[in-house]
């Protein structure tokens, strides 16, 4: 069975990492179970393994976190729903792209409760959404703004970091930094959309779209299997 933990207040990020580092390496010793955790953070940045320098524009606007998760740089703070993710990757095929794209798909699942059409895009990580009630582009396709960031760890085919969520953040948090890298599109959130959308309706959409992407007991993989 999956645990879902959801906490009030804002999680310290070191301490978040503390939790789910000690987590993970529980569930690859088959000592705990599979673990969701919803939470938020108090402002920050957080620099992935892929990360460049040049890309955090206002380095003393918040604290800046290095992260071995992958990816870019992204924000985190109050208003966004942070969804770590420590499920066994292990015993659900070995495939680390399939399950990055099950997160996708999990993430666009629960955007379909509100109405809204979450994208995929070819070489862009995370949820994007068209805006057609933008000016195009130079080139004359729709503008598309991100509305979730995506970013994991596996350890010993454990995974850990997760989902972040806008749904109500400042978004001119993300001014400090180049989201993920990429400077040709922007960032929404849910009530910047149009959606009077809480935190509380989010977690309830997650966690009924869950079951619909992922197992929820997988089958044990075998002891031999590789360690990632």
């Amino acid at each position: 069975m999956v645990e879902w933990i959801t906490s009030d207040g804002l999680i310290d990020y070191d301490e978040a990492i503390s939790f789910m580092e000690t987590r993970a390496a529980a569930i690859a010793a088959g000592e705990s179970e599979e673990c969701i955790w919803l939470l938020e953070h108090p402002p920050l940045y957080t620099a992935g393994t892929s990360a460049k320098i040049e890309d955090l524009t206002d380095p003393d606007r918040f604290p800046v976190y290095p992260s071995k998760r992958g990816g870019q740089y992204t924000y985190h703070g109050p208003g966004q729903r942070v969804v770590y993710v420590m499920l066994d990757v292990g015993k659900r095929g070995h495939d680390v792209r399939r399950f990055v794209q099950q997160l996708e798909t999990w993430v666009i699942k629960a955007l379909a409760e509100f109405n809204l059409t979450g994208h995929i895009r070819e070489g862009r990580v995370g949820v994007w959404i068209e805006r057609p009630d933008k000016a195009r582009r130079a080139d004359g396709g729709l503008r598309e703004d991100k509305v979730a960031a995506i970013g994991i760890r596996l350890r010993k085919w454990v995974s850990f970091h997760g989902i972040s969520i806008n749904v109500e953040p400042d978004l001119e948090h993300f001014g400090g930094i180049v989201p993920c890298g990429i400077q040709e599109h922007g960032v929404t959130s849910l009530v910047d959309l149009g959606l009077p959308v809480t935190l509380t309706d989010v977690d309830v959409a997650l966690q009924r779209s869950f079951l619909t992407v992922f197992d929820a007991t997988p089958e044990r993989a075998p002891s031999a299997d590789l360690t990632r």
